[in-house]
Order: structure tokens, then C-alpha cells, then sequence
């Protein structure tokens, strides 16, 4: 008998309409003539869902009896004897009663599809068992009923079920997930936002590689050989040619695997311009990498390979990504290439990947160009052919042709002195020349084995071969030091280009532009110093590299001198008088960005001091109104008791004495929340920080508010808080003193706290108007009130106030709208070392 297929719904969380989804594949599949049964589904009283269920046939549960109570399980065996083509099977993760079939419902499932039964199930993707670690750390709760990883894996087809954090909340605030009595503790624990975004995210990254595995195996099945694209820090080495784009697009698809991952192209401009580049490909690789969230560099280098090395192990990066070299195959007797190279040194620290692309084996774009700095290699491969290619010649020349001509003898030795100067340049061919002239003389021209010459006409040839050896050798060593100038003139001319695209971009970090200079002239340090006069020591305005800076210029490898009092200071190695130019060009802008930076700093310097005015000014004007209204009210009571000529009665002295001491308290109110602003606007604010209880010090927060205005709802079971006892206070006091003025008549403000992970949360609920998200953030800034001043309106501090002092403790202070209208103040504070908060039960059953 054939095995069934196995199909799950995943879902990102609960609530997302998994078992909806189900229903719905159930009820087309039926009326496609399918036999499709419920073996086991629970609607959790959602009536949306519960109608899905009727038309469909459902197997009746068996019931068992455990502990007292009566449960429900699906009756594996009645499924098993009705034989439908489809089972539903609702919640795989689910632990069966103790006394049934199975203990898991997975294991349930298994035997369903063992007996060819297809399954429907679904699955929420913190029950699987590898991600355990990872909920408990993202939302504090340890998941008790899971289902091994290989049970989802086995699937035939995993669908995944997704939702918007914002859309669930929605969803759960209309009462469409939980009663309406569970909605504001869940909203406020399992379901806060940035839970339901972790979990998206673990939902789609499990989904996203079962979509691998998939795909590798089709290929398998399928026999596709072709490679298909599928999806750390990442060296792209770009030589300018038109793969560039390829090799950039997939570093990037790499780095996207790993969390963090970076992309980093770099183009190594030799300067014996061995390595021919396009500005305008560049220019265009250039904007690609940095779309994709990359960076480029541009370094200076006579090799390639050793460059490149340098430039990836000095960034610590992990891996090298390649092209297939564009050399066609006779072109490798010239060595193994840069990619071949690469591989070979990187050890076992690098991973190197070498790409294939369109333009490979196809040939460079523009032949080699020859330079005068040739490299030591080549030198020697110059030199060995200007000297033994002569002798090898005249050995196969006397004992396997010796009837070839003295004509062709000459041009067999001229195009060795040609390939000596190819190799090595001028030197190596001079050598050829008077090599091959000699032997010539010796072994070909009448009379042998002497230097005479006989024949005027041979002396003339000879001569002849001199004049072209070294005509030739001439020409090819000019052309080779004009290729080595437009080599560094051009790399010159990008980094110029960089300079001045870095200006345009507004680019401020001084240690940015110093690490440039460090890649481009592969120097160990490079420090940026600065003195006010020839009188006073130099100081370090900037450095980057190993080892401290250098204390003074002269102590440097490489001084430039920017101006009278600043100096750009490089250690590593002696440069050449020719980079000294654009050395230069880099000190004078980072003397720009060092500029930029301090007027950068002045002008926040003179926003801080603009705002101190801004606040000034709003504290006179608090002081002209708000602290005078409160005045005047004392002063007219104090003033109506003192009257003689007016006798009162002792109702009227208690109402005066009522207001005098309303009028007192609020301007204890105003006047504290006045200092309390100095202290943070001073940075003065210094908490004692130790173990509380948050029910010891929530009620005593509410002694400014009428007594029938505010609800609590502090569990006792909460683990102790670690903050500061008075900060805490002043700002739950402060909260719920600015959630009763906007509160409606009659509706009381509910003071709840919860744990959550490694903090506790006190939420502050109100029914007032709430506030848009555009003005959330506002209503914390001083002197800030929202729409109309409610009743008792003070002086738009006490907001501020209370999230100064929430992080003065370590702590948070958000604002959230309230489900059905108004708004919450959320205030986290760090939970006490070794102490564990609970789980309440709605968290546990999410």
C-alpha cells in the first residue's frame, strides 16, 4: 500500500489562520469529489473558523477520563476503519491525553499516512523542536508541546501561513483570536509586535531553506546540471572588465546568508598596468555594490594576487569571491593567474570562490600592456631568453638545420632579441643582441670558428641585426614606460575621483578617509597631526593601522605637511616621490573632513544651546501662567480667611482650606517636575539602584489620584525589579496622573505589570482619545502637550519626567495604543539578577 502524502499549514503564530487555510483546502478538495473527513479540528470558539466546519464530515472523538475530567482526542482507530482519501488533523504538535494510542498526535498522523490516509495538518513554527532556544529567548516562554523538525520536514508540501504583526494585532484586538477578556494581556505579552516580527522572520528563513532542499532535489530527480542561482565579510575582486556586475550581484547572495554579512569590492590598480580597466565599468560596478549595500576600494598595487590577499586578510574578511579568468589557454604558459594564485595562498582562513560568467576564456578586452616594472619574474624570464635562447638556438641550428641559411639564421636570433625585450625590457635585449651577433659570427659566417668576417655583405647584415635588436629593444622598453605613466596616471585620476566623490557625498569620518590612505599605499598606520603653533607638541587628530601614532611627523616613514600646523603621517615603507602627489591630494581632504567635523560639532553645540533657550523660554512661560494660576487661587483663599468684615461659616473656611492646599499640592507638582527636568537636562540624575518589589511601590505611586480612578493588577508571583526605588515611583505617579486627565468620567485607568524574558512590564491603560503614531514620540519631549489641555493641564513635563527616569534606571518608556481606543504607556524595567519571571497561563497555551 502506498504511503499518504503529508501536507502542513505553517503559521508565524497563532491566530494567523492556519486551521482556516485547512478548512478551506477542504472544502475545494470535497467539492472536486475528493473523500475528506475531520479527524481532528478545534475552532477555539472563533465563530469564522467554526463555520468552515459545517459540510464536512467529522469523525467523532473518542473520549477519555483523566484526573477527574473528561478530554477529547481524535479516535485514530474510527479514521483507520472509515478510510477516507483525506484526514484533517488540527494542531500536529499537540501531547495526547495520558491512556491514548499515541502520546503525540504526530505520531497519530504517522500511522494515518503508514495506512495511505493523505493529511492535512498545521503547525505553528515556535512548536518545532530545533527553534526552542531561540522562542524562549525571543518571547521568555519555553514551548512545552513540540514536533521534531524531520516530521515537518517529511512533509510533501508545507504551506506557509503569514500575516503582518500589525494585521494580527488587528485580528486579535476585534476579538477574531482570543475572548475579549484575554485580549489586552496577550497583546501585551506574546502578541507585542517585535515578538511577532522575530517569529515572522524564524517562519520565513525555515520555509525559505525547505524551498532549498526542494529545489536540489528536483535537480537531482531531474538531472539539471545548469547551475541555478539560490541565495559574511565578502572580498570581490573586480579586475573593471564586464563580469564585475556578475561577480557583485553574487557576493551579495552570499552575504545574504549569513546574518551580518558584507560585501566589499575591491579593484587592485596595478602599476605597471599589467591589468587594463575601464573607468566608465568601474564606475558602474562602483554604483551597483554600493546599491546592494556594499562598499568599494580602490588600492594600489604591483600585484594582483598579493593585493588582493593583503587587502581581504587586513579587513578581516572570511571570503574571496573570483571570476574565471578571461585568458584564453595559451595564455596560461605566462603563469597559473590571479585566481589560480589566490586559491593557492589564501590557507584555510579564506574561502575562495572562483565564478563563472560570460566572458570567460574569451580573451582580455585590450592586449597586456608591457611595463617598465616588470617584476622580478619577468625580469628573469627576460634575461634567461636574451641569454640562453641564443646558445639553445645555435645548438639546434648547427646539429638539426645547419643548411637553413645565414638569412634565416639572423631572423631566428632577432626574434629572440624581440622576445627578450617583450619579457624583460631594454637590458635583457642589449644582451641578445651582442649574444646572437657573436655567435653568429662564430658558428654561421664564413669563415667559421672565427671572429673575422670575409663577405663585406654578411658584415653589413650583421651590422643590420645589431641596428634592429636594438632598434627594437628600444621601441618596446619606450612603449612599456608610457604604459607604466597612463597606468598610474589613470589610477591616479580614480582615486582623484573618489576624493572628489567623497566631498560631494558629504562623507565626515576622519578615520574613514585615513583607512583609504592606509589600502591604497598599503601602509601599517597612518595618524592625522595637528599642533596651534611651531611651539606647542603635535596632537593626534585622527589614526587608524596597528601601534600607536607617531608623536611627531619626522618620526613617520612619510610626512606631508598640510599648511603650517598639520601633517599627514604614514608608517610602513618609503613611498615614491611620484605618489606624493596624490598623497597629497589626501591630506588636503581629510584636513576638509577633520574641518567639516568640528563645524559639524559647533553647530550641535549651538542646537543644544537653542534648545536650552526653546526651554527657557517655556519655562517663563510656565512660570507667567501655570505656576501663577495656582498662586492666585492660594493668595484670594488666604486672602477671603484673613477678611474681618466677612464672617464665615465652617463649610466656607474647609471649601477656602481645600483649595489652598490643592493649589499647594499642585505647585509641589509643577515645582518637582521642574527639578526633575533640571536633574536630566544636567545629566545629575544618579540612581540607587537595588532589588524592589514592583507591588511595594506601584500603590504608593497613586497618592495623587482619587482612589476610584485607578485599577491594578499587579500579580504577586512577579520576580523582583532591579531600579531605583523613588525614580520608579515618580514615574508610574507621573503616568497615571497624565492617563486620569485624559481618562473619561467614570472610566477607571488600569495599572497592570507583567514578566516578560528578562524584564517586567508596568502598562499604564487609559480609554482616552490616544494619540496618532506620528505624535507618540512628541508627547515625550518638555513642555510638549497633545491637542487641547485637558482639565488640570500642567506645564507638558511630566511625560518627559518619567522616561528621563525610566532610563536613568536602564529601563524603557513607549507609548502603544490601547485596543478599542486610547492609549497605553508600556515602562520596562530589568528584571533582578537570579531571578526568573513566571509564566502565566495564556503565554504557556500561545
Amino acid at each position: 500500500m502506498a504511503r499518504g502524502k503529508l501536507r502542513i499549514y505553517l503559521g508565524a503564530a497563532p491566530g494567523v489562520g492556519k486551521t482556516y487555510a485547512m478548512l478551506s483546502e477542504a472544502h475545494r478538495r470535497v467539492e472536486r469529489g475528493t473523500d475528506c473527513v475531520v479527524g481532528f479540528v478545534e475552532h477555539h470558539n472563533r465563530p469564522r473558523t467554526e463555520v468552515m466546519l459545517h459540510g464536512l464530515e467529522q469523525i467523532p472523538r473518542r473520549e477519555l477520563e483523566y484526573r477527574g475530567s473528561v478530554f477529547t482526542e481524535m479516535d485514530v482507530d474510527a479514521v483507520l476503519a472509515r478510510h477516507p482519501q483525506v484526514a484533517l488533523v488540527d494542531e500536529l504538535p499537540h501531547t495526547n491525553i495520558p491512556g491514548s494510542r499515541n502520546t503525540k498526535r504526530w505520531q497519530d498522523v504517522e500511522e494515518l499516512l503508514a495506512a495511505g490516509i493523505d493529511v492535512i495538518s498545521t503547525v505553528n513554527i515556535q512548536h518545532l523542536e530545533s527553534l526552542g532556544d531561540v522562542v524562549e529567548s525571543i518571547t521568555g516562554i519555553r514551548q512545552q508541546e513540540t514536533v521534531p523538525d524531520e516530521v515537518v520536514r517529511r512533509a510533501d508540501q508545507i504551506e506557509l501561513v503569514d500575516m503582518s504583526p500589525p494585521a494580527l494585532r488587528r485580528r486579535m484586538a476585534h476579538g477574531n483570536i482570543y475572548q475579549s477578556d484575554k485580549v489586552d494581556a496577550a497583546l501585551s505579552n506574546y502578541f507585542r509586535p517585535g515578538n511577532l516580527t522575530a517569529l515572522r522572520e524564524l517562519a520565513l528563513l525555515w520555509v525559505a531553506d525547505r524551498v532549498d532542499e526542494y529545489l536540489t532535489e528536483y535537480r537531482r530527480d531531474h538531472q539539471v546540471s545548469k547551475i541555478w542561482g539560490s541565495r559574511e565579510r565578502i572580498v570581490v575582486g573586480l579586475t573593471g572588465g564586464p563580469e564585475g556586475r556578475t561577480l557583485i550581484r553574487r557576493a551579495a547572495r552570499l552575504a545574504e546568508k549569513g546574518a551580518g554579512g558584507e560585501v566589499m569590492a575591491v579593484h587592485i590598480a596595478r602599476s605597471d598596468g599589467l591589468a587594463s580597466a575601464s573607468p566608465g565599468e568601474l564606475a558602474q560596478q562602483r554604483t551597483l555594490v554600493e546599491d546592494l549595500g556594499g562598499t568599494f576600494h580602490h588600492v594600489v598595487g604591483d600585484d594582483v594576487s598579493t593585493g588582493l590577499l593583503e587587502f581581504a586578510r587586513g579587513v578581516n574578511a572570511t571570503q574571496i569571491v573570483l571570476g574565471v579568468s578571461r585568458r584564453r589557454d595559451w595564455q596560461y604558459v605566462f603563469g597559473p593567474g590571479v585566481g589560480a594564485t589566490v586559491a593557492r595562498e589564501s590557507g584555510p582562513d579564506l574561502d575562495v570562490h572562483l565564478i563563472t560568467h560570460d566572458e570567460a576564456g574569451k580573451g582580455r578586452g585590450l592586449p597586456a600592456a608591457r611595463g617598465a616594472r616588470l617584476g622580478g619574474p619577468r625580469t628573469v624570464w627576460g634575461w634567461l631568453v636574451g641569454l640562453l635562447g641564443p646558445a639553445l638556438l645555435t645548438a639546434l641550428l648547427t646539429g638539426v638545420a645547419p643548411e637553413v641559411g645565414l638569412a634565416n639564421d639572423m631572423l631566428l636570433f632577432l626574434a629572440l632579441t624581440v622576445a627578450a625585450a617583450l619579457l624583460g625590457g631594454l637590458l635583457p635585449a642589449l644582451a641578445s643582441a651582442a649574444v646572437g651577433s657573436l655567435l653568429l659570427n662564430w658558428f654561421f659566417t664564413p669563415p667559421v670558428h672565427a671572429l673575422t668576417i670575409a663577405d663585406p655583405k654578411n658584415i653589413v647584415a650583421i651590422a643590420i641585426f645589431v641596428g634592429v635588436a636594438v632598434s627594437v629593444a628600444s621601441v618596446v622598453d619606450l612603449a612599456a614606460r608610457r604604459t607604466h605613466q597612463a597606468a598610474r596616471l589613470r589610477a591616479e585620476s580614480e582615486i582623484l575621483s573618489f576624493l572628489a566623490g567623497s566631498v560631494l557625498r558629504g562623507e565626515t569620518s576622519v578615520e574613514a578617509l585615513l583607512e583609504r590612505v592606509r589600502e591604497t599605499f598599503g601602509m601599517e598606520s597612518v595618524a592625522l597631526l595637528e599642533r596651534e603653533s611651531e611651539v606647542v607638541p603635535w596632537t593626534c587628530a585622527g589614526h587608524v593601522g596597528g601601534g600607536g601614532p607617531v608623536a611627531r611627523p619626522e618620526d613617520a616613514d612619510v610626512d606631508m605637511p598640510v599648511g603650517d600646523h598639520m601633517s599627514l603621517a604614514l608608517s610602513g615603507r618609503v613611498l615614491p616621490a611620484s605618489d606624493r602627489r596624490v598623497l597629497a591630494a589626501f591630506a588636503a581632504q581629510a584636513v576638509v573632513v577633520l574641518d567639516r567635523r568640528r563645524l559639524q560639532h559647533e553647530a550641535a553645540q549651538a542646537k543644544e544651546l537653542a534648545e536650552g533657550n526653546r526651554i527657557r523660554t517655556a519655562l517663563l512661560a510656565a512660570v507667567s501662567h501655570d505656576l501663577r494660576t495656582p498662586l492666585a487661587g492660594i493668595k484670594a483663599s488666604v486672602s477671603s480667611l484673613r477678611s474681618e468684615d466677612v464672617e464665615w461659616s465652617d463649610e466656607d473656611r474647609a471649601e477656602l482650606l481645600e483649595a489652598i492646599e490643592d493649589g499647594a499640592d499642585r505647585l509641589d507638582l509643577l515645582v518637582g517636575n521642574l527639578l526633575d527636568m533640571s536633574r536630566l537636562q544636567t545629566g545629575t540624575v544618579s540612581p540607587l539602584i537595588r532589588e524592589i518589589d514592583v507591588d511595594e511601590v506601584v500603590p504608593m505611586a497613586l497618592g495623587g489620584v482619587p482612589e476610584d480612578s485607578v485599577e491594578l493588577d499587579i500579580p504577586e508571583t512577579l520576580p523582583m525589579v532591579y531600579v531605583d526605588k523613588g525614580l520608579l515611583e515618580r514615574s508610574v505617579a507621573n503616568l497615571v496622573e497624565n492617563a486620569v486627565k485624559y481618562s473619561p468620567v467614570g472610566t477607571p485607568v488600569l495599572v497592570s505589570a507583567s514578566a516578560i524574558a528578562d524584564r517586567v512590564e508596568v502598562r499604564v491603560i487609559d480609554r482616552g482619545p490616544g494619540v496618532p503614531d506620528e505624535a507618540k514620540e512628541s508627547i515625550f519631549e518638555p513642555f510638549q502637550r497633545y491637542g487641547d489641555a485637558p482639565r488640570g493641564a500642567g506645564v507638558g513635563l511630566g511625560l518627559a519626567v518619567a522616561r528621563g527616569f525610566a532610563e536613568a534606571m536602564g529601563g524603557t518608556l513607549d507609548a502603544e495604543d490601547t485596543p478599542g481606543g486610547g492609549l497605553t504607556m508600556v515602562l520596562g524595567v530589568r528584571v533582578a539578577p537570579a531571578q526568573q519571571p513566571e509564566q502565566s497561563d495564556l503565554s504557556v497555551t500561545a
